[in-house]
């Protein structure tokens, strides 16, 4: 048939569809080439080089000092194990070699090196060639530069100022920025390539290499059995890494070493560093996005704390120096009002009547936290959590820019290897309209989460079980203390100033924090486990979807254990007491305990202190002690002499590996800070200063760590810090929640403001709190106490006294309605729902007005994001007509012939 000229328009839009739908296959089929087909079963071991050390330490090349090494593996020579040992090891081994032999058929090149201290093991260096970077840069759509960025950049007014507390731009270069597009092999020459082997920055290398590592099979017709996970669990290797490129505290000799562990050593995790702000790009180049993003929040975080810290400090010196005038403080502590108050007692028989002046520095303690300023702070405190969430996603979305991660989720993020071995069924995917491949249908996935969810609720469930049976702790402890305490102080005279500080509530309120505080650890490394084994039997698709499903599991269960004493003691304790001549009981035998007369609140800021500096102490201790004692144990049992010299891979081998959930535990433990910082700061105007001390620690410690104790991490790619974000809007919302309630039922807020206001205002000229201790006291006449209940002791100073007073508002002995609730107390109780939703309607409509009045992305963010896929575009459409031209110049001869042929 022959070819006309109004064919050719066709056969020119054909050829190129042709062309495109030849590209598209390749690159959806790249990562399958390269993982799913199986190499043959060697006839003999993988053959690549086993050398010797060259006695270089700072080398981070093989031994022809030109292939640079971008991973390291480990594993124990089977040769030169026991002989009855060695049978037991030969799997191992098999394994071992069916996959390094997988490896080298990807292209990857290897080489061996024994180890220099312990001849038992070798090392394996991984080098990834030109050709291999660039297929796999491609699979994993890393972005590469195309153009010099040419749009100004953004400076600060204060730049003078700021620049004392950057690291010196003389130490650390700063970088300069470029356009960037999804690498493409075969679009190489519109890349910014000057030396291919600086191209891709170590961190990619290793990244891609790991990619590598996590797909490559060791055993033949395994569909399952693939991943360098898997291997290292089963101990066929002992150890897979990256290289650091120095030692942290000695520059490198070689001219191929940026030295940026040592750099970051000295600029960042040095502790005489404290006070320079964060070497955020080359801490993201040397260690990957995801570590960069962490510490880039908790910078921000930490400064974020700095006007909350200093507003909450003033908020206690307030408290501190008029604790002294509060009224209700001095007629508690005055002996001829407080002095003369006999309260009933707080337990069966064995307690005694008690004076209202021997709470009195309880009661001056808690005028430090429950005064009119605690209310501003409040509300300061819901305004400050939305203004940090929202600059936050500024910042976040200039990072993202900056950093190449703008639309990494629809673009880069594979499937994890453990997901795709479990893709047996097929099913028709509703975007693409193509089938594909997924482990479970829609029945086996509903069966997985519904175990999950199942499984997270019954662990809940202890928790709430484990809280109780500390409440019942507290209600049975606390009728020992009362019998035994004042007796055991008055013995001994030594002790006698203390009696106004060692109270049975506060011996009560100490012991069971300490207790729930041991329960909360010890839940925590039960439940980390039984958390992992669900998400894993999830099967969720991607790492991101796995570290988000693990992470909302883990806060969950976190969120219980850590606050549920605080929510008891804040909204349960001593709200359900009844009176002293019928009293509510638990379990039908303890007694409900009740709040001192200065209320619960100074029970709830004793909570929040213990817990807060007990887990920051505690993780201190562990994240500095442990690594540096592990490392020191594991350098004496090596036997290494100071006269050998070890190679770079071997110095990195002796530190501590990271764990399989990296950041998951620092950003737990702030996630955590940041709910008592919150949730409960109405209670405790100093917890945001305890946490700005304890961030600019863990900041310095973290960094320390991570350079000088720790492997350096494979570098991975991330968007944002993923669902914890959604976890703090969430505690943002709650938050304004939680402390309206703590200010109308915990604290004597309400109650103060309804006396002066309907009492005060009313009766008296001088409009002052006098009296309101007294209006705040029931009475309870003596023989109406039960025979279960009445005392069996009677102070010398009680005789002839036939009433007591108890904290509640009913109607007293002789009224015929006598115990019963009167209506004062409902007219607080409409005052304190009254201030609830005044106050959270206030609060909420200011957080949705500045979350709309604040943009999410900045306008020059906006403009370089359109100048890039401006760019972007344009490359694009060059390279289509480019690839059009020679099937157009193909067609137009053919066409040309023709026209000849028929002449």
């Amino acid at each position: 048939m022959q070819t006309t000229a109004q064919d050719l328009p066709a056969q020119a839009c054909k050829a190129q569809k042709n062309e495109v739908r030849r590209r598209t296959n390749r690159l959806v089929f790249a990562e399958e080439e390269y993982r799913i087909e199986e190499p043959e079963p060697p006839d003999r071991p993988a053959l690549y080089p086993q050398v010797e050390f060259n006695r270089n330490p700072d080398s981070l090349f093989f031994n022809d000092e030109k292939r640079r090494i971008d991973f390291v593996l480990v594993y124990e020579d089977e040769s030169k194990k026991e002989f009855e040992k060695r049978h037991a090891f030969q799997k191992h081994k098999r394994r071992r070699e069916y996959f390094e032999s997988s490896l080298m058929k990807m292209g990857v090149e290897l080489e061996a090196a024994r180890s220099v201290v312990n001849d038992k093991l070798i090392f394996v260096k991984v080098h990834l060639p030109w050709d291999v970077l660039c297929t796999y840069a491609e699979i994993l759509h890393i972005k590469m530069p195309i153009e010099t960025n040419d749009l100004p950049s953004e400076q600060s007014p204060l730049r003078w100022f700021i620049r004392c507390f950057y690291p010196s731009e003389d130490i650390i270069h700063k970088e300069q920025e470029y356009f960037t597009a999804p690498f493409q092999k075969d679009r190489l020459d519109h890349f910014l390539v000057q030396n291919k082997d600086h191209f891709f920055t170590p961190s990619m290398r290793s990244r891609m290499a790991n990619y590598i590592l996590s797909r490559a099979v060791y055993e033949p017709k395994g569909k399952t059995k693939f991943g360098i996970s898997k291997l290292l669990d089963g101990g066929v290797y002992k150890a897979a890494y990256p290289l650091h490129d120095c030692r942290f505290n000695v520059k490198s000799k070689e001219s191929e070493s940026s030295n940026e562990r040592y750099l970051l050593y000295t600029e960042w995790a040095n502790p005489l560093s404290f006070y320079k702000m964060q070497p955020l790009d080359l801490i993201r180049k040397y260690y990957g996005e995801k570590i960069g993003i962490y510490f880039a929040w908790l910078g921000f975080y930490t400064f974020m704390l700095t006007l909350a810290a200093a507003v909450g400090l003033a908020c206690f010196i307030y408290g501190y120096y008029t604790r002294e005038t509060s009224t209700w403080s001095k007629e508690v502590c005055d002996p001829q009002i407080g002095g003369e108050i006999f309260m009933c007692p707080r337990c069966d028989k064995q307690c005694t009547y008690w004076r209202l002046n021997t709470t009195c520095e309880t009661s001056q303690k808690l005028s430090i936290f429950d005064n009119y300023a605690t209310l501003v702070f409040a509300v300061f405190m819901s305004i400050w959590v939305t203004l940090f969430l929202e600059f936050w996603k500024r910042y976040q979305a200039r990072l993202e820019y900056e950093w190449d991660t703008v639309e990494f989720y629809t673009q880069e993020e594979q499937p994890r290897p453990e997901y795709e071995a479990k893709c047996v069924h097929e099913r028709m995917n509703p975007v693409t309209q193509e089938k594909e491949k997924v482990p479970f249908r829609g029945c086996g996935k509903c069966l997985r989460l519904s175990c999950g969810i199942g499984t997270v609720l019954f662990w809940i469930a202890l928790i709430i079980v484990s809280v109780v049976a500390v409440i019942v702790y507290r209600l049975a402890v606390f009728f020992a203390f009362s019998v035994s305490l004042h007796r055991d102080i008055k013995h001994i005279k030594e002790l006698e100033p203390l009696t106004g500080y060692v109270t049975p509530q506060m011996a009560t309120t100490v012991t069971a924090s300490l207790i729930s505080f041991v329960i909360i650890m010890i839940l925590n490394v039960v439940y980390e486990r039984v958390a992992i084994w669900i998400t894993d039997f999830e099967l969720p698709r991607t790492r991101t979807d796995y570290e988000n499903s693990l992470t909302l599991k883990m806060f969950l269960f976190q969120f219980v254990n850590y606050y549920s004493s605080c929510i008891y003691v804040a909204f349960f304790k001593g709200k359900v007491v009844g009176y002293p001549g019928q009293p509510v009981y638990w379990l039908g035998k303890y007694r409900n305990e009740e709040c001192d007369p200065g209320g619960c609140l100074i029970e709830l800021t004793t909570q929040l202190a213990i817990i807060m500096g007990g887990k920051a102490i505690w993780n201190n201790i562990q994240e500095v002690l442990l690594p540096w004692v592990k490392n020191l144990m594991f350098r004496r049992c090596s036997q290494q002499t100071s006269e050998q010299v070890l190679p770079r891979w071997e110095q990195d081998y002796q530190l501590q590996p990271v764990g399989k959930l990296g950041l998951f535990y620092e950003y737990l433990e702030m996630v955590i800070q940041f709910g008592f910082v919150t949730l409960f700061v109405a209670s405790f105007p100093l917890a945001p200063l305890l946490a700005l001390v304890n961030n600019l620690f863990e900041i310095r410690v973290d960094a320390w760590k991570m350079t000088t104790q720790c492997r350096r991490m494979v570098p991975e790619k991330a968007q944002d810090i993923g669902a914890w974000q959604a976890i703090l809007q969430g505690v943002a919302i709650l938050a304004v929640v939680t402390n309206a309630a703590i200010i109308a039922f915990t604290s004597d807020m309400i109650p103060r403001l309804v006396y002066y206001w309907s009492t005060s205002m009313a009766l008296s000229t001088n409009h002052t709190m006098e009296g309101y201790i007294n209006n705040t006291l029931s009475v309870f006449k003596i023989s109406d106490f039960t025979n279960f209940s009445m005392p069996e002791d009677e102070p010398p100073w009680f005789k002839n006294s036939t009433t007591c007073r108890y904290r509640d508002f009913r109607y007293p002995p002789g009224h015929h309605e006598q115990y019963k609730f009167n209506i004062y107390y409902w007219h607080i109780i409409a005052a304190k729902l009254a201030f609830i939703i005044v106050v959270e309607h206030i609060v909420y409509v200011t957080k949705f007005v500045l979350s709309y009045a604040i943009p999410d992305v900045p306008e020059r963010v906006k403009e370089q994001i359109k100048r890039e896929r401006h760019l972007t575009q344009a490359l694009n459409l060059k390279l289509k007509l480019g690839n059009f031209k020679p099937v157009a110049d193909k067609l137009r001869e053919h066409a040309d012939e023709h026209v000849l042929n028929v002449g």
